[in-house]
């Protein structure tokens, strides 16, 4: 299946011929600052993903995963975080041109959320990153 999807103002384009999984929401500061709020994201492989237009990469200054942000060059909308050179990438949920047929999997990094956006009761909830031994991310059934 293809997805597409693209920044505010147009200049950046993405698609993904492959699946997405379902969100996770990331309440870290730096998700917050980057976005405004807690950060809904899907993911895809790497490989499956095609961008056109400008593309700045930003390191994310406290990720443990030498992580890089990237915005749109123009408008500055926040669409990929990418673990260095991990097999996918995370791409901003609301980027999606279209955005339905998901669910929220789980939020992270709760600890350092605000107190009015706390996640809503019956979705799983991490204070830190997503656990090791927590069940594996489900991916979108209607992508396989």
């Amino acid at each position: 299946m293809r997805h597409e999807g693209g920044c505010l103002c147009g200049a950046v384009r993405y698609a993904v011929d492959g699946p997405l999984r379902h969100i996770l929401v990331c309440h870290c500061v730096e998700c917050r600052r980057w976005a405004g709020c807690a950060w809904p994201a899907t993911a895809a492989e790497t490989r499956d993903l095609t961008i056109e237009g400008d593309v700045v990469w930003r390191p994310s200054p406290r990720s443990e995963y030498r992580a890089r942000r990237g915005n749109c060059a123009r408008c500055g909308a926040a669409l990929f975080w990418w673990a260095q050179d991990g097999p996918r990438i995370a791409i901003g949920a609301g980027s999606l041109d279209d955005a339905n047929g998901f669910r929220v999997a789980a939020h992270i990094w709760v600890e350092q959320g605000t107190d009015w956006d706390r996640p809503p009761d019956g979705i799983p909830s991490y204070p830190r990153g997503y656990p090791a031994d927590a069940p594996g991310l489900p991916w979108r059934e209607d992508d396989r």
